[in-house]
């Protein structure tokens, strides 16, 4: 069964390279003998068993043949440079693998900067809100509003509230300086600068009946 390995392999995978590309070079012919186990793990500097597990994955690509004894026969220098080609393209695979992965970990570290610096300009941007008269307050109007499908003039805000309107955000439309027939819905982001630290009055208005609307 032909095998697949995995970044520079074993050693007796890389001995049975060695051994293939000699052969896929022409150094040995079809039919002669290679050296035995001994002779094998002696050159590479190996045990005999790495040497025997490297002829068998030879063998397998019916690039060899055992011989009666220890030794071995070149079956086929078209196996051998088969065999050496697959190989290769599984290190491409390998290579490209890593690239990916590598890939991926960068991106992790960069959302995770991201995600951190997305952290830092909240805390800034609610210490600016808490300390700024002139920052923008905002409050989505919900079901509750009592001046939905009321415009602008008819709430009459900053007569009541002190507040001044000073945007309005529907979906992905933002209305600057919404003029006096802009008309409030649900869902709306009402933005207003005031001058307290806080939006209860505001809210108070909206949605109680504590001040009404001045006529």
């Amino acid at each position: 069964m032909k095998g697949k390995w995995s970044g520079s392999g074993p050693k007796y995978q890389q001995i049975a390279l060695a051994i293939a590309a000699r052969i896929a070079n022409g150094e040995y012919d079809e039919g002669e003998r290679v050296s035995g186990r001994s002779a094998i793990a002696g050159q590479f500097n190996v045990s005999p068993e790495t040497a025997r597990r490297a002829f068998c994955i030879l063998a397998d690509w019916d690039i060899v043949f055992p011989e009666q004894g220890s030794g071995m026969r070149i079956k086929s220098k078209q196996n051998a440079a088969t065999f050496i080609r697959q190989f290769s393209d599984q290190k491409t695979i390998e290579t490209i693998k890593e690239d990916i992965a590598r890939n991926v970990e960068r991106q992790r570290a960069e959302l995770a900067e991201l995600s951190a610096q997305l952290s830092d300009l909240i805390t800034a941007t609610e210490h600016y809100h808490t300390t700024s008269p002139l920052a923008p307050q905002s409050i989505r109007l919900t079901p509750a509003c009592r001046f939905l499908g009321r415009s602008v003039e008819e709430i009459r805000l900053w007569q009541n509230t002190g507040a001044t309107l000073t945007a309005i955000k529907r979906g992905d439309e933002l209305m600057i300086s919404p003029g006096p027939y802009a008309v409030l819905t649900e869902g709306d982001v009402c933005y207003f600068i005031t001058a307290e630290l806080s939006d209860h009055r505001v809210r108070e208005y909206l949605y109680g009946e504590k001040n009404p609307v001045t006529r």
